[in-house]
């Protein structure tokens, strides 16, 4: 990754003005657990916001309360969880989400649909609402712009670090701050990810503005990212503007661009967090294609190399295959002539007209041994291009996600299943 072009600053989710937060263990997963497992993210100022959503059809109960409110109006305060996903749990799912809400906004002095609500863990197991729902208060009463870094605690899963980032910039000559946490590290693929990431700004933005600002961020970032292919219920991005700075902005504004590639530079940077922190990966990889007809095209190729297990087996085995890549190429479902396919990776060429060069196979092999490195993939038939980042499969995925026997044998003591 190359060093961040602005002003880092500390904070992470409250790292601008007008933002306080908050975070609990409850024993959410495990009731003799003390890592914390519940956070909430609080405006104390109007805000307008937008967010985007997974798009499986499949879909967690907070994500379908959350889309609800956001579409009613805009949120002032985020309550999310870890060890739970709150999906596949029905009705009473909904409803548990819907009182979190509920209490979340008695609370703060907000309507119940001002407030969003984001899960993350398990899918299909109950909500241990007798755990959660006595801290409700108790997390609302001391927030504190000091706890942005326990937010991002509280939210990861299989994750191995927080993932946060807060920026400064300087407009009209004054300071505006953008900051972010999230959390991801496996179910990882386009469109979205497993993956929840909160951002907040004091910058002013209209609510349309800004939903345009963040739909268009998401699809250069967490839209290009993928791990293993799979994509879950509770994907989740959301973003708040309370304008706390003084700063009203758009895109008449003189300043906009440098506001919104800062945007997008927060999210773009969250989604290479998640992808580096990937469940037991060893590879960070960019997967480039130039030279495809149309972007859509570009895209199947990129996707399509980017999730193939016997490509990123490959590259966990530091072995520089290409031909794995160029046969991911021709499946992927786009317009291919194998003859003009060049295909370059960590620099070096590896294939050229769809034929291996004279590149000493040590040569590449050496250069697909290091942490990051880039595939290039010249389809030689157009000027359209695409980019996704992505990770090797290793063994240890494997083994990690075996079995999650004991969520279930807990959920089992607690009478929520049998």
């Amino acid at each position: 990754m190359a060093e961040c072009p602005y002003k880092c600053v500390e904070g992470g989710v409250t790292a601008a003005k007008g933002y306080v937060a908050n975070a609990l263990s409850c024993g959410i997963k495990k009731p003799t657990a003390t890592r914390l497992d519940l956070a909430l993210v609080y405006s104390t100022e109007p805000t307008t916001s937008a967010g985007t959503f997974t798009t499986n059809r499949v879909q967690a109960a907070c994500v379908r309360v959350s889309r609800n409110h956001l579409r009613r109006g805009n949120i002032r305060a985020i309550v999310a969880n870890s060890g739970n996903a709150n999906a596949c749990t029905g009705a009473a799912g909904v409803a548990v989400a819907r009182k979190e809400c509920s209490i979340v906004a008695r609370e703060l002095g907000l309507g119940a649909s001002e407030v969003a609500v984001c899960s993350t863990g398990v899918i299909g197991l109950p909500m241990p609402m007798m755990r959660i729902e006595p801290r409700l208060p108790e997390l609302c009463s001391g927030l504190s712009a000091e706890k942005g870094h326990d937010v991002a605690s509280a939210i990861i899963t299989s994750d191995t670090r927080e993932k946060e980032i807060a920026i400064e910039i300087e407009i009209e000559g004054k300071p505006v701050r953008i900051g972010s946490c999230c959390k991801g590290a496996g179910m990882i693929s386009p469109r979205m990810a497993t993956m929840i990431c909160l951002v907040c700004t004091d910058a002013g933005v209209s609510r349309e503005d800004l939903d345009a600002l963040v739909h268009g961020s998401v699809e250069h970032s967490f839209n290009r990212i993928t791990i293993d292919g799979d994509m879950s219920t509770n994907d989740t991005c959301l973003v708040m503007a309370n304008g706390a700075s003084g700063v009203q902005i758009s895109p008449s504004h003189p300043e906009w661009q440098k506001f919104a590639d800062a945007l997008q530079y927060v999210m773009l940077t969250q989604a290479w967090h998640i992808v580096q922190d990937g469940e037991r990966v060893t590879k960070f990889v960019t997967v480039r294609v130039v030279g495809a007809p149309t972007p859509l095209e570009a895209r199947k190729v990129a996707e399509g190399v980017a999730k193939s297990s016997l490509v990123k087996s490959s590259w966990n085995g530091g072995d520089p295959n290409w031909g794995r890549i160029i046969h991911a190429v021709g499946y992927s479902g786009s317009r291919v002539r194998e003859e003009k396919v060049d295909i370059d990776i960590a620099g070096l060429p590896a294939c050229r007209g769809g034929q291996q060069t004279d590149t000493p196979s040590d040569d590449l092999r050496d250069r697909v041994q290091a942490r990051e490195f880039e595939v290039l993939i010249n389809l030689n038939l157009g000027k359209e291009e695409y980019v996704v980042y992505t990770t090797d499969l290793s063994p240890e995925y494997v083994d990690f996600n075996r079995s999650e026997y004991a969520y279930w044998n807990q959920a089992k003591q607690d009478g929520l299943t049998h």
